[in-house]
């Protein structure tokens, strides 16, 4: 249902519809955003799925959901966040009065829904209100069907809370689904009781039933393809993507589940994993006979792994297969900062076009706060080969958090004018407090003095629902938090970078080097541009730091020893000074890219 993003089909519908599949259930899809998406514009609609604010597209669909228990009648939701909305007043009070109203009617008119016995929804991020207003019509209309809910946001209490305040939810499934399903689907055929099926939430014995999920060892090699079928002939039949060979949409794809980073340092604002970050991947073999598969079935050669993180071990095993079969992919990873110049060209070369690093701050201090295990210098090296290698960098700065002090945002906002040549953060601003955070369960470490559900769940959800039971987001005062004015100058500094990179002139700093002589054009400013020579030992200290961050006694050994440390201590300092190293806490990188090479 809304708000999934229209141009990405929904992974969890394909795989668990492969699922059931396997298992003799007969099933079909049904990509509903799509119809939405069709109706009120392409534009629009994506305005709405890909805002991250406020709950807009929750209040679109409340009074749909929840009828005369739902809150504000008044839309005073629309005044109270005006300054927030993503699209204008009267845009959203006609959405939320004629076409949410009229697409949920098409909905319950033009679908077979006299043949379903079980309606599954899914639900991630801003889905909540328009599956509860579709499973609402559902259960008046056809009373038999038994509506099952799943996904991140019926995690944990989540689920439990929403089965017993909505007599139209019957069914929740918290955690993975994979294997529960099956035997859900192999109960409700028999007509009985599904009992205490782990991770199941239920209402269709004698009282409301709850069993927390197990964990259930399963292969992931063992899952089956997942099946867009459904997805890409609705999305061409309503004119949303192009019938050509070559296709725009990203076909997601699974290889790892979990987080092996988060299993050993859960990072203190993720709330991603919820009760399932234990880590595990497929294996190359069948990571490439599933693409392979998917190419060729969908055309396309786009593809969006939706793992957390990747493998380490793939670097050295997949890479390279995708890299030999010259496939022509192009793919999107969530990986670790901490990549080294191979493996970033490794990553570029196996197809890898755009990647998320995780790279929340260019402040070790903060870092170590957030408990990333990187350092800032790591950061800088992946953005400068990322850059060479024709990789797209989605990255963040956060602030916000426990123990940081105001000198650690001044030194990343001086940082950042001699950063401009490299891709630049997508935003900046204070971390929010998620369900599952380190920041949200862990009160002893992190004390705060207040905590609740982030305003606007108020403006969507019933009185009767326990908002502190469902809510994802929280409004939080941490005690001991710095003032908004700390982060000020970092605040300018990034909006000023952005500003640059939007206006189609892309800052350019590259270095071209023979033995003993190093050459830097600096064309990061408009008026300011210049070259630097450098001869002898400042040209080797120089290029000592190009591939990989150092220290002052890392450098001299690449040096062969020879060479004396104060001697060392003090080029650093003037490279860093002229913005052509950045230097964190005694290890210093260089920041010009290479003039030749790279993509």
């Amino acid at each position: 249902m809304p708000f999934a993003d229209l141009y990405r089909p929904s992974i969890q519908l394909g795989l668990l519809t492969a699922i059931a599949g396997r298992h003799g259930f007969p099933v079909r899809t049904l990509h509903a955003h799509l119809e939405f998406g069709a109706q009120i514009g392409a534009g629009l609609y994506q305005s709405l799925a890909l805002h991250r604010g406020r709950m807009t597209g929750e209040w679109l669909f409340s009074a749909a959901a929840f009828g005369g228990s739902a809150p504000d009648p008044d839309d005073r939701f629309l005044a109270d966040f005006a300054t927030e909305l993503p699209a204008p007043p009267d845009t959203l009070r006609e959405l939320r009065t004629v076409a949410v109203p009229a697409f949920l009617d098409r909905l319950l008119d033009t679908e077979d829904w006299e043949s379903v016995r079980v309606a599954g929804f899914t639900s991630t991020f801003q889905q909540n209100a328009a599956s509860f207003a579709l499973a609402r019509r559902l259960k008046q209309r056809h009373p038999g069907i038994v509506t099952v809910f799943g996904g991140a946001n019926f995690d944990g209490p989540m689920g439990a809370e929403y089965l017993r305040r909505l007599d139209f939810v019957d069914v929740v499934v918290t955690g993975e689904g994979d294997t529960v399903l099956p035997r859900l689907l192999d109960a409700l055929a028999a007509g009985g009781d599904p009992g205490p099926l782990p991770g199941v939430a239920h209402r269709l014995g004698p009282s409301i039933s709850v069993t927390p999920p197990a964990v259930v060892p399963h292969r992931l090699d063992d899952l089956p393809f997942p099946d867009y079928t459904e997805y890409f002939a609705r999305a061409e039949r309503l004119g949303l993507i192009s019938t050509a060979a070559q296709r725009d949409v990203a076909i997601p794809f699974e290889s790892a589940r979990g987080c092996w980073w988060g299993e050993k340092h859960h990072c203190v604002f993720c709330g991603l994993n919820g009760t399932t970050m234990r880590f595990r991947a497929k294996s190359p073999d069948r990571v490439l006979a599933e693409l392979t598969h998917q190419a060729r079935r969908y055309r396309g050669f786009r593809f969006e792994a939706v793992d957390n993180i990747l493998d380490a071990g793939y670097l050295t095993t997949l890479l390279p297969r995708l890299t030999e079969q010259t496939t022509g992919f192009e793919i999107f990873y969530e990986v670790k900062a901490n990549l080294t110049r191979g493996q970033v060209r490794a990553l570029a070369d196996a197809g890898v076009r755009a990647v998320q690093p995780g790279i929340e701050s260019l402040s070790s201090t903060v870092l170590r706060l957030m408990r990333k295990g990187v350092r800032a210098a790591q950061n800088v090296n992946l953005l400068r080969w990322a850059r060479y290698y024709g990789i797209d960098v989605s990255w963040n700065i956060l602030w916000g958090f426990p123990g940081e002090q105001a000198g650690d945002y001044a030194g990343q906002a001086a940082a950042v004018p001699h950063l401009v040549h490299l891709q630049p953060p997508d935003s900046a601003g204070r971390i929010w407090m998620e369900r599952f955070s380190p920041l949200h369960t862990d009160q002893a470490s992190f004390p705060v003095r207040h905590r609740a559900p982030e305003r606007s769940y108020r403006y969507v959800y019933p009185a009767a629902i326990d908002l502190d039971e469902v809510a994802y987001f929280f409004e939080y005062d941490l005690a001991g938090a710095l003032p908004d004015s700390a982060y000020a100058d970092l605040a300018h500094a990034v909006t000023t970078w952005q500003a640059t990179w939007a206006q189609g002139r892309t800052p350019a700093l590259r270095y071209w080097s023979a033995p003993g002589l190093v050459q830097i054009h600096d064309a990061r400013w408009p008026g300011r541009e210049g070259t630097y020579t450098f001869d002898g030992i400042l040209a080797d200290i120089y290029l000592a730091v190009c591939d990989r961050p150092a220290t002052v006694t890392g450098i001299g050994h690449r040096l062969g020893g020879a060479t004396h440390p104060q001697l060392i201590r003090e080029a650093v300092a003037e490279f860093g000074r002229r913005g052509l190293m950045f230097l964190d806490d005694g290890l210093a990188v260089a920041v010009a890219l290479p003039a030749t090479g790279g993509r």
